[in-house]
């Protein structure tokens, strides 16, 4: 598909014709370069003179959103992050409680052993002596 050509040979005319003729090749300009989406945009440009006023407040407006977002995000990431450690605390006092435990208890077991063969021994001499 072709292109339509911009260039139009102008015949000489006032000023103020000449200005039509321009603000229109304008126009069509803009129709033809942005999308249907975009047409508000430059709407909006025009009513603000190009400033770019609402873009400015708009990029203010992203940033702060961004920003406060970023913080409650690392509130919440210090809060989990926190809450883990905690439990890694709480289970290795946990773990440190019941392996003390099971060292007392083996000590037990062992001195029940010893008490069982002692009564075992006892018994065995009892025995050969009758």
């Amino acid at each position: 598909m072709e292109r339509p050509s911009l260039e139009i040979n102008l015949p000489d005319t006032h000023e103020e014709g000449k200005l039509y003729v321009v603000d229109s090749l304008n126009n069509l300009n803009k129709l033809n370069v942005c999308p249907d989406g975009s047409e508000h945009v430059l709407d909006e440009e025009e009513n603000t003179g190009g400033t770019g006023e609402n873009i400015a407040a708009s990029n203010t407006r992203n940033q702060c959103l961004f920003f406060v977002t970023f913080i409650l995000t690392l509130i919440v990431s210090l809060a989990l992050v926190s809450f883990v450690i905690f439990l890694i605390i709480q289970t290795r006092n946990k773990m440190d409680q019941i392996s003390s435990r099971l060292i007392s208890e083996k000590k037990n077991i062992e001195e029940l052993k010893k008490m069982n063969n002692m009564i075992l021994k006892h018994l065995n001499q009892s025995v050969i002596k009758e």
